[in-house]
């Protein structure tokens, strides 16, 4: 009995160790100080630590004036994607947003990743892109509307 018990306990260990695991880049992301209508658009990292693809399911803001976009297409071991996070500029004011981020991960099938910053007229001006920042919503953007072409066909 000891043995089988000790054998259900090694099994339960390596069937947690081989498995799809979600990590952030980070899980706040601070807009700082804006102003009206600014570009809202933000993107944070996940990754696959695991062994298995992983698979984003759902991805819920907590109100609409946030909108995130995601791929549904598995996360690969070892490999990245991005959450594409917009909020509405015009809204003046401070703001402190959570979004759920919803996977197949057996340890965190519930990640939350947060928004925060503040939205005022007399913010100073927004410092331009980097390339490569350009280049990488400008990637985003193309799978954001490769996505949607493809929700649409459903």
């Amino acid at each position: 009995m000891k043995k089988l018990i000790a054998g259900i306990a090694l099994f339960g260990t390596f069937a947690l160790a081989s498995a799809q695991t979600i990590t952030f880049d980070k899980t706040t992301f601070d807009y700082g100080t804006i102003k009206p209508s600014a570009d809202g658009t933000r993107f944070f990292t996940v990754t696959n630590t695991g062994d298995k693809p992983l698979i984003l399911s759902n991805v819920k803001p907590s109100c609409g004036c946030t909108t995130p976009e995601f791929s549904q297409d598995p996360i690969m071991p070892g490999k990245s994607a991005k959450i594409k996070v917009g909020y509405n500029t015009t809204l003046n004011g401070p703001f402190n947003k959570m979004i759920e981020v919803f996977s197949n991960d057996p340890a965190n099938s519930r990640s939350v990743i947060y928004i925060k910053g503040n939205v005022d007229a007399n913010a100073p001006e927004p410092k331009p892109l980097t390339a490569e920042e350009q280049k990488a919503a400008a990637k985003a953007e193309k799978k954001a509307a490769k996505l949607a072409k493809k929700t649409a066909a459903k």
